[in-house]
């Protein structure tokens, strides 16, 4: 018998009370659209599990795909059989027969009530089976068993497996509205919005591009990086990339070396709030992690945020550098990062940025010249790219 089915178990969503089914909801309709390029797979429902048939689906590459759709706590590649004592015995003896280990142990969760058995002595008469039948040298640890086979009894059929997948946990992608992700294309902002979406917030992108002083490969990368983002959530991230040059000369043709970081992280900040609000995002999110650059001190962070009224998350502020690197490692963004291409806030570092910048000299700076009309027209003129499934066939996009 080969295992048919893929077990789903949610996790934290069972705790969301009458709001559940909303939850369950979204993220089966996240799950078959991560998933959807498997187009044999049948999707089963019941109140705290979901079922996926693989119905002659490579289940590995099925397992590869479910491991990063958010809303899910674990899954389990299983075997469906009828709730008949002697077909469970069975496919629990051919699990420890297809397993190398030393001790077993089986653990039942007996949901349907009226089975003739109590969990205890399902185990009790499956392990006997096993004893009698299996030609391997085979003791018991219910502590920390080789092989762990867990079974489930419920009304209409019986779940028996021998493994436990975690998945990615959170929310669903969508649950929790939809947030704007300023993506420069450094290493910390693509963490930012995956740990975003893994609270069940959906994003969309803003990239500030500085041509000719930003070139065609810094553009790539931000969008390859969107691209990896993009597999997390239900296969396409909306990006809007400001033309930022000639805002960005302004700034430091107006204000005091020292200041210019401040003043253009504040002109940064009006720029998505105004983006954000045309494409109903309820807030920003951005990469900054407290004291690991000039404009990312307490002192720094609040003079640039009092410009805005939109709430701003920050997912890796409390992080350390290697916390952030890790994530990206294990996310896949962290080698697209280190790409040697330099963002617009790279190449005009000031050689000396404040760190403890005042509000009424950035309001003072501010107020010698009309910045606000190239606000407007860094939003008018701002360019809206879709990465979804096709973005790699797509040659006209640099």
């Amino acid at each position: 018998m080969e295992c048919n089915h893929i077990l789903v178990r949610f996790g934290e969503l069972t705790t969301k009370g009458k709001n559940r089914k909303i939850f369950i909801r979204k993220l089966t309709q996240n799950t078959k659209e991560i998933l959807k390029d498997f187009t044999h797979l049948r999707y089963e429902m019941s109140f705290d599990r979901l079922y996926i048939l693989l119905n002659g689906e490579n289940p590995e590459a099925v397992c590869q795909k479910l491991q990063t759709v958010f809303g899910i706590h674990s899954f389990s590649l299983c075997y469906k059989v009828e709730s008949d004592i002697e077909k469970i015995k069975d496919v629990c003896l051919d699990i420890i027969e297809k397993n190398e280990g030393k001790t077993f142990k089986i653990q039942t969760k007996r949901n349907d009530k009226d089975f003739p058995l109590h969990s205890h002595d399902v185990n009790t008469t499956i392990a006997g089976h096993i004893f009698h039948h299996t030609t391997k040298d085979l003791k018991v640890d219910v502590h920390h068993p080789d092989i762990l086979i867990k079974v489930e009894l419920r009304k209409e059929c019986t779940y028996v497996m021998d493994n436990v997948i975690k998945g990615a946990g959170g929310y669903p992608v969508g649950i929790g509205g939809k947030a704007l992700l300023m993506l420069s294309g450094g290493i910390d902002s693509p963490v930012a919005g995956y740990l975003t979406m893994k609270r069940g917030v959906d994003i969309e992108c803003i990239h500030y591009a500085s041509p000719p002083y930003t070139n065609a490969l810094a553009r790539e990368k931000v969008l390859d990086l969107v691209d990896v983002l993009r597999r997390y959530t239900h296969g396409k991230i909306t990006v809007h990339i400001i033309p930022f040059t000639d805002l960005q000369l302004a700034v430091y043709d107006h204000c005091d070396e020292s200041y210019a970081m401040t003043i253009m992280r504040r002109m940064m900040y009006r720029i998505a709030e105004g983006v954000a609000q045309k494409n109903q995002c309820l807030a920003l999110v951005n990469g900054e992690s407290i004291g690991q650059v000039a404009s990312q001190t307490l002192e720094s962070m609040s003079v640039i945020n009092e410009v805005i009224r939109m709430p701003v998350i920050r997912p890796v502020a409390c992080m350390d550098k290697l916390e952030i690197i890790d994530i990206a490692e294990k996310i896949g963004t962290y080698d697209i990062s280190i790409r040697p291409h330099e963002d617009c806030c790279t190449i005009f570092t000031p050689k000396q940025p404040a760190t403890k910048p005042k509000s009424y000299k950035a309001e003072a700076l501010e107020e010698i010249w009309d910045f606000q009309s190239m606000v407007e027209t860094c939003i008018e003129q701002c360019e809206t790219i879709v990465i979804d499934d096709h973005y790699q066939e797509v040659d006209d996009l640099f």
